[in-house]
């Protein structure tokens, strides 16, 4: 499995992250005639070799017509990217980096996104910046990405809006559930559109991956302090092993006295905060009272902000925490097409061997409302289109 790992000890930005990438082997020229699918002119894009500290790396510089447009709004930039001759994957992946930005703005100044103007973000290089990344990360074409604690720096930032505490309100937002790190140095280290990269394409948050590192790319920032500024990618790949252990922990806490009601919703905060699983147990406490377990599984570093979610959001007054390894085998999704429709499978694998597939139930509830038929018809028509892979599948939910 091919694994792009980002190194944000020194934070991103999206001329960093479009650095780090060119300096991973993306090849220059094919990245800026692909840029031109934009059909937008005014523009060029300079990558030097430069240096932070000693360590040697790319630098990008997105070089602008002065005349050109400082701001536009969420629309015009969807406009421009989905009218434009770039490949699908990319214009999907584009606008969905910007979408997010927009989200976050929004979020922050009480309005919807598509009230939202971008300043920075919305100038041509920034455009440049992002799109290009999405370029060259598709290039890469690798089947998982990781991230490092991100690092955001402090100090003042000098915006738009004016003089604002650093890390933006925009990259905080976009970095909810994330694990960061802050005062390394004092500038804003993490830009909004570095966030927004990262949170549209990074699948885990991995403090220390194991991996067989085949390159290492080092993005140059235009910024200098007490630690090189400069993002550090690495493009290797995942031991050759079924069976995945990772070091986790497990967060607990008894509850007798909160609505039922309202585990949903700590259920659905857990789970946008970056929990991998969360379940709850029945259990009688002292004096036979009935009372529920909420049990939570999550990467060690995101313990501490869980915690306070659990000490916020219901009504226990301690919460317990210990390590455990969990041996996972390793997985893929595969689409498989039946009679009635796709639908994605889980497909586990063991000794080489794919061992068995689990359909998503989301589609196969969705097919079963649009076909009008028994969602077991589509469990079946599921399993029997894995016979060609020699795979069982997990049997349809019993009736009631």
């Amino acid at each position: 499995m091919s694994v792009l790992y980002y190194d944000c000890f020194a934070g991103i930005s999206g001329d960093m992250h479009l650095a780090a990438l060119l300096d991973l082997g993306v090849d220059y020229d094919e990245l800026v005639l692909e840029l031109t699918g934009l059909g937008l002119d005014g523009y060029g894009v300079q990558a030097t070799r430069a240096s932070r500290k000693g360590v040697f790396g790319v630098q990008v510089r997105v070089v602008t017509d002065p005349n050109q447009l400082a701001r536009r709004d969420l629309r015009q930039i969807e406009a421009i990217i989905g009218g434009s001759a770039l490949r699908d994957s990319v214009r999907d992946r584009a606008i969905a980096v910007f979408r997010r930005l927009a989200e976050a703005e929004a979020h922050i100044h009480d309005t919807s996104p598509d009230s939202i103007h971008f300043h920075e973000v919305g100038a041509l290089d920034s455009i440049v910046d992002i799109v290009g990344g999405v370029i060259a990360l598709d290039r890469l074409n690798v089947d998982r990405v990781l991230c490092s604690p991100v690092e955001l720096g402090g100090g003042l930032a000098h915006c738009e809006h004016g003089v604002l505490p650093a890390p933006a309100p925009a990259t905080l937002e976009l970095l909810k559930g994330v694990p960061v790190t802050l005062g390394a140095v004092p500038f804003e280290a993490t830009t909004p559109t570095g966030a927004a990269l990262l949170t549209t394409f990074v699948d885990e948050y991995v403090p220390r991956p194991e991996l067989i590192i085949h390159r290492i790319g080092y993005g140059v920032g235009h910024r200098d302090g007490p630690i090189p500024n400069v993002l550090r990618a690495f493009l290797g790949e995942k031991r050759g092993s079924d069976e995945e252990r990772r070091e986790f922990c497990v967060l607990e806490c008894n509850i007798d006295d909160m609505n039922p009601e309202c585990y949903d919703h700590v259920l659905e905060r857990l789970f946008a905060a970056g929990a991998n699983d969360a379940w709850l147990t029945t259990a009688l406490m002292k004096k036979n009272r009935p009372a529920t377990v909420l049990s939570v599984l999550c990467a060690p570093e995101l313990g501490r902000t869980l915690t306070e979610l659990l000490l916020t959001e219901t009504t226990t007054l301690g919460v317990r925490q210990y390590p455990v390894i969990r041996a996972a085998l390793a997985r893929e999704i595969l689409h498989v097409t039946t009679r009635y429709g796709e639908v994605a499978v889980k497909i586990a694998h063991h000794l080489g061997r794919p061992l068995r597939g689990k359909p998503e139930y989301e589609d196969c509830k969705r097919l079963a409302l649009e076909r009008r038929v028994p969602i077991h018809a589509v469990y079946a028509a599921v399993r029997e289109a894995l016979l060609s892979h020699e795979l069982g599948v997990e049997p349809a939910p019993s009736s009631p």
